[in-house]
C-alpha cells in the first residue's frame, strides 16, 4: 500500500517522526527506480526447470489428499472431503448439508473455523458456492464458507516450480561486522523444517542459530539420499535470513512436506508452535483461494499474533497479479521479486505481482542446502553438497524478513514499526512495492 496508509507506529521510545522513519528506512531500503516494464513470463527454454515442473506434476498427482479445482481459468487445490466453516455458522451449514444429502460429520476444528466432513467424495468447490449464494438463505446472513486450500511452498505453485536449486560452492563466513545485525530477534519460518545436519554442515551460518527440535526436521528424501522437490527448502529460507541479518536467530518450523505441500491448518499450527520471543514470521508459501477470497483460518491465525509482530509472505511465481494467501492479507508484507541485471534490478518474469503487493527483493540467492540428489526426468540428476542457487519469491521474502530483523536492532524498534519503516519508503514499482536492498 502506498506510504501515506501506512501511520507512524511507535517504537519502544515513544512515537516516531517521519523523519526518522524515513531514515531508518533507508537502512533496508534500495533507491526508487523509475518504473520498469513488466517483462513476459519466462519462455519454457530450460530443460532442467521443465523437467523440474514435471517432477513437481507428478508428485503432486500422486497426492490421494490433493484435489484440483479450475474455473474460468483460476485454478485451486484443496483437501478432499472437507469443507470449513466459521464456528459461529457451522452449525446451520452442517444442517443444511444433511438436509440436501450431504451426511457430514464434525472434524477438528483450528483457527476459528470448523471442519466438517464428507463420506464420500464431492464437489466441494461446488458446494461451497452453494452456500454462499444468498438465496439458500432466506431472512439470514450467508454463512463464512471455504474449501481446506492447499498452500505450496513458493517454487511450486499452480505446477509452476521455476527452476530447481542448482549446486554451488561454499559460501563465505559472515562478515564479523555485521554480526549485530538482527541480534536479540527472533524470525520465525514456518516451511519444511530444518535439515538434521543443518547446523553441523554450515556452523558460521546456522551453527547455534537456532534449538534444534526433532519435530523441526525436514524429511528431506524420497529414499536414501534421493529428494522430494523441495527438501532443504526450509534451510535455504533460514540462511537467506541469516545473511540478511547476521546476529538472528531463527525458529523453524513444519508447515510442509518436504516435495512442498501443506495447507491452511498446517500452516496454522506451525505458527502455533513457533516460540513466543518469535517478531518476524516468515512465509515462504502461499495458495490460491475460491473466488479469491481471503482464507479465513489464516487471517484468524495472523490476527492472533502479537500486534507488535510483523508478518512476510511470498507473493508467488505464477506470474500474475491474483491474490495469493496469506501474502495478500492486509497486515502481512507481501514481497515479489526482482531480477539483478547489468543495467539494474528489473521485475522477475515469474513473481506475481499487483497493488497488494508490498515489497521486493533480488529473487535469486546463494544459500545454505543439504546433501543429496535431484532426479528429473529425462535430465541428468542434481548433485548437492550443502550449499545451492536458487530462485523464487521465497527467498525475496527470506531477505526482507532479515532485513526488518535489522532495522529492528538498527533503530531499537518492534518489528511492527520496522515494518513501517520499511515501508514508508518510495514504491520502486507500483506493482512491486518497496524495493529492500
Amino acid at each position: 500500500m502506498p506510504p501515506s496508509d501506512h501511520p507512524t507506529a511507535p517504537g519502544p521510545g515513544g512515537r516516531l517522526s517521519r523523519r526518522r522513519v524515513l531514515a531508518l528506512s533507508a537502512l533496508a531500503v534500495a533507491a526508487p527506480f523509475g518504473v520498469v516494464p513488466r517483462p513476459a513470463p519466462a519462455a519454457a527454454g530450460d530443460a532442467d526447470a521443465t523437467a523440474y515442473q514435471r517432477a513437481f506434476e507428478a508428485a503432486l498427482a500422486a497426492d490421494q489428499n490433493v484435489r484440483r479445482y479450475t474455473a474460468t481459468g483460476r485454478e485451486i487445490l484443496y483437501r478432499p472431503r472437507q469443507l470449513l466453516a466459521a464456528d459461529a455458522d457451522a452449525k446451520r451449514v452442517a444442517t443444511w448439508l444433511r438436509a440436501h444429502d450431504y451426511p457430514v460429520t464434525v472434524g477438528t476444528g483450528f483457527a476459528g473455523v470448523t471442519r466438517l466432513l464428507f463420506d464420500r467424495e464431492t464437489d466441494i468447490p461446488g458446494v461451497v458456492r452453494k452456500l454462499r449464494d444468498p438465496q439458500q438463505w432466506p431472512g439470514q446472513p450467508v454463512p463464512a464458507v471455504q474449501p481446506h486450500h492447499v498452500l505450496l511452498g513458493l517454487g511450486n505453485i499452480m505446477g509452476n516450480p521455476g527452476t530447481p536449486p542448482r549446486s554451488a560452492a561454499a559460501l563465505p563466513p559472515p562478515d564479523p561486522t555485521r554480526l549485530g545485525e538482527g541480534a536479540g530477534v527472533t524470525v520465525g519460518i514456518c516451511d519444511t523444517g530444518i535439515w538434521q545436519q543443518a547446523g553441523a554442515c554450515h556452523p558460521q551460518w546456522l551453527g547455534g542459530a537456532y534449538v534444534p527440535q526433532v519435530d523441526d526436521e525436514d524429511p528431506l528424501y524420497v529414499h536414501t539420499d534421493v529428494l522430494a522437490p523441495q527438501g532443504g527448502h526450509g534451510t535455504f529460507v533460514a540462511g537467506v535470513v541469516r545473511q540478511a541479518a547476521p546476529g538472528v536467530r531463527v525458529d523453524p518450523e513444519l508447515a510442509l512436506d518436504p516435495t512442498g505441500v501443506g495447507d491452511e491448518s498446517t500452516v496454522v499450527a506451525a505458527l502455533s508452535r513457533l516460540a513466543p520471543q518469535v517478531a518476524v514470521f516468515n512465509l515462504s508459501l502461499g495458495g490460491y483461494t475460491l473466488d479469491d477470497q481471503p482464507s479465513l483460518p489464516l487471517a484468524n491465525a495472523v490476527a492472533a499474533l502479537p500486534a507488535t509482530s510483523a508478518v512476510v509472505a511470498a507473493a508467488g511465481n505464477a506470474g500474475t497479479s491474483r491474490p495469493l494467501w496469506p501474502a495478500a492479507l492486509d497486515r502481512v508484507v507481501a514481497v515479489a521479486a526482482v531480477s539483478q541485471t547489468t543495467g539494474g534490478p528489473v521485475p522477475a518474469a515469474d513473481s506475481c505481482y499487483g497493488p497488494w503487493v508490498d515489497a521486493c527483493a533480488v529473487g535469486e540467492r546463494h544459500s545454505t542446502y543439504v546433501e543429496g540428489q535431484l532426479p528429473l526426468p529425462g535430465r541428468p540428476t542434481l548433485q548437492f553438497h550443502g550449499f545451492a542457487v536458487w530462485a523464487g519469491t521465497s527467498f525475496a521474502t527470506a531477505h526482507v524478513s532479515g532485513r526488518l530483523a535489522a532495522l529492528m536492532t538498527a533503530g531499537g524498534l518492534s518489528a511492527d514499526a520496522a515494518r513501517t519503516s520499511l515501508l514508508a519508503a518510495p514504491r520502486w514499482h507500483p506493482d512491486y512495492g518497496v524495493l529492500v536492498g
